[in-house]
């Protein structure tokens, strides 16, 4: 009996063309070991209804009619399980490439970039633990980029709706302004070049940035927050994955997503 896995659904049409061919390679970091989240597997590798945690971005990001090419930054010890477990899992069109992870997040990135093959014009950078990001907001965020040669990058966030607050200690100092604060999500889309420029110079600075849009701003660059679905959160402790997994069970019924045989890859995992 032939393995199972997601259906590969209808791509998107991509936002405000049609003709051109993908310039985007997505880099998926999952080289974190989750420590806040508690379980001995890992929050990118727990079943979140019936798959590996990450299996649910990389399939909406193998969808998006812009990505041309998969990264997959993670580390050497769990290699083997992304290539035996969660690759298995699905049915992607797309190459996938392996990347070994750094010791933060941030020489992870660096790892998977010099990992995107030539002839990619941007890069789309998510992170594995936001598995309910969607093909639809992954095209928006490129399209936002693409079509604006100023920017210097285009990420995906939602406005903070919470009452924020400037604490010392634990006395409050402040209450800002909400309307100016945004939630920065992933993925997160910048020129090939434009990003690798700003990563290399911040590891020439010992710069530790919290975000890689933060490696462009600190250059000068503008970056644009493009209002993408505030259900995109980031699997961080077991709380977030309760509300992701309802989250998820709820968009698979109003889906209808159904089960594919799994289908050979684009092209051999690298």
């Amino acid at each position: 009996m032939r393995e199972r896995g997601a259906a590969t659904c209808t791509c998107p049409a991509r936002v405000g063309e049609q003709t051109r061919e993908a310039d985007t390679c997505a880099v998926i970091v999952a080289g974190g070991v989750g420590l806040r989240f508690g379980d001995p597997r890992g929050k990118q590798y727990v079943t979140l209804c019936g798959m590996p945690l990450m299996c649910w971005p990389l399939l909406a990001l193998d969808r998006a009619p812009s990505i041309g090419h998969i990264v997959i930054v993670c580390s050497d010890e769990r290699r083997g399980e992304v290539r035996d477990a969660v690759l298995p899992a699905v049915s992607l069109r797309h190459q996938v490439t392996l990347a070994p992870a750094g010791a933060t997040r941030q020489d992870s990135v660096y790892s998977g970039l010099q990992a995107v093959p030539s002839g990619f014009q941007m890069v789309a950078i998510h992170d594995a633990a936001r598995p309910l990001v969607t093909t639809e907001d992954v095209e928006t965020c490129i399209a936002a980029l693409r079509n604006d040669p100023s920017l210097g990058g285009a990420i995906c966030a939602a406005r903070t709706t919470d009452t924020l607050k400037l604490v010392e200690g634990q006395t409050i100092v402040a209450t800002p302004d909400r309307s100016y604060y945004w939630n920065a999500l992933t993925p997160q889309v910048f020129r090939t070049a434009t990003i690798r420029a700003a990563h290399r110079a911040a590891r020439w600075d010992a710069y530790q940035g919290t975000d890689d849009a933060s490696l462009i701003e600190r250059r000068g660059g503008r970056v644009l927050c493009v209002e993408t679905s505030r259900a995109n959160i980031k699997v961080t402790v077991p709380e977030d994955y309760v509300i992701a997994q309802a989250l998820m069970e709820r968009r698979l019924m109003s889906e209808g997503c159904g089960l594919d045989d799994v289908v050979p890859q684009g092209g051999d995992v690298q």
